[in-house]
């Protein structure tokens, strides 16, 4: 196992809100579904902007495709215009059991 696999095993968390067509297309459902199988846990939910809105702890790398998802991919018949990550952090253990969809 070399360094960059070491890294990618590291604990991270971030917040996420994606802007674009995302509600209403099986957004939050796809983001579960994904999370789960990739272990990352957290949440997500539509907000009253319109927008996606979630956190999401786990592995660096797992969390690395999440991102790379959320920003390019989403659900089908989506349309992604904007991507926002912030506050961004490494964590110990995972606050969270499960991802779920919050309402």
């Amino acid at each position: 196992m070399g360094v960059q696999d070491l890294q990618d095993h590291v604990l991270v968390q971030c917040d996420f809100e994606i802007f674009g067509q995302v509600q209403g297309c099986g957004f939050t459902k796809h983001c579960r579904d994904n999370c789960l199988a990739l272990g990352i846990k957290g949440w997500v939910k539509n907000s009253k902007q319109g927008t996606i809105m979630g956190k999401m702890q786990g592995a660096k790398g797992d969390v690395g495709k999440m991102v790379d998802w959320l920003s390019k991919t989403g659900s089908p018949g989506c349309k992604i215009d904007k991507a926002e990550f912030t506050n961004w952090g490494t964590c110990s253990r995972l606050a969270f059991t499960d991802f779920a969809i919050r309402f």
